[in-house]
């Protein structure tokens, strides 16, 4: 299928997905995971109604924004980011999704401030306690956002969680409900951010109609819209 194709049958799976669950597919935003993608491919699904981009590496996050193939959408990074790499995004990305220690939120802040700019972030939970992921401990969550909350250059959107992998369908049901409530909890307890925090980032190509049955407001979509990635290239 085309890039249009593929677009179009994932935005019809989001609608059935909030239909069944009784939701407004317009609450539920659309994040075409570019990884690896070429500038030509990106700017193909915006002109087939993508709205919102997001990258993993900031290497490729530059040259695409260099070539200005996000024209027309928003810009999400939503892989890990390493504190020395933060200059190149604040101020240009529209959404931090991988926030997850308080010295990444301090060289975001300190950026922020440099530039005279707010950034929108959220806030990544561990959500499956998997050793090999990022993402802060369910448990040490509201410290690390009412440390979030009193710094002028952040303002948290809301939440974002990468689940283990699926063994099984369904198999990330549990996690994405834990998720929701941990969302709907922090929301309720932390009242500087209760206006802001309107983001659940959760669901990827495999599972995203699980997450939106559970509250997601928004899923990150690669490989059901581009097919399998190519090879990874070695300089980025």
């Amino acid at each position: 299928m085309s890039v249009r194709e593929c677009v179009e049958r994932v935005q019809a799976r989001i609608r059935a997905a909030a239909e069944a669950a009784g939701r407004d597919s317009a609450g539920i935003t659309l994040v075409a995971a570019t990884k690896v993608q070429t500038s030509e491919t990106i700017r193909e699904a915006i002109a087939a109604g993508i709205t919102c981009c997001g990258e993993n590496r900031v290497q490729e996050f530059n040259a695409h924004w260099k070539d200005n193939a996000y024209e027309g959408a928003k810009v999400h990074f939503i892989g890990h980011l390493q504190r020395n790499k933060v200059k190149y995004l604040v101020g240009k990305v529209d959404l931090i999704e991988s926030v997850d220690s308080l010295p990444l939120l301090d060289a975001i802040e300190n950026r922020a401030e440099k530039l005279g700019v707010v950034q929108d972030i959220l806030i990544e939970v561990n959500v499956g306690g998997e050793a090999s992921k990022s993402g802060v401990e369910p448990e040490q969550l509201p410290a690390l956002l009412e440390m979030a909350a009193k710094l002028p250059g952040v303002r948290v959107r809301g939440l974002m969680a990468i689940p283990p992998a699926a063994q099984e369908p369904g198999g990330n049901l549990e996690y994405f409900r834990r998720m929701y409530q941990l969302f709907v909890d922090m929301r309720e307890k932390i009242v500087d951010n209760k206006n802001t925090m309107d983001i659940l980032s959760m669901g990827m190509s495999g599972d995203f109609e699980d997450a939106i049955a559970c509250g997601a407001t928004q899923v990150r979509v690669g490989t059901a819209l581009f097919g399998k990635r190519p090879p990874m290239r070695s300089n980025g």
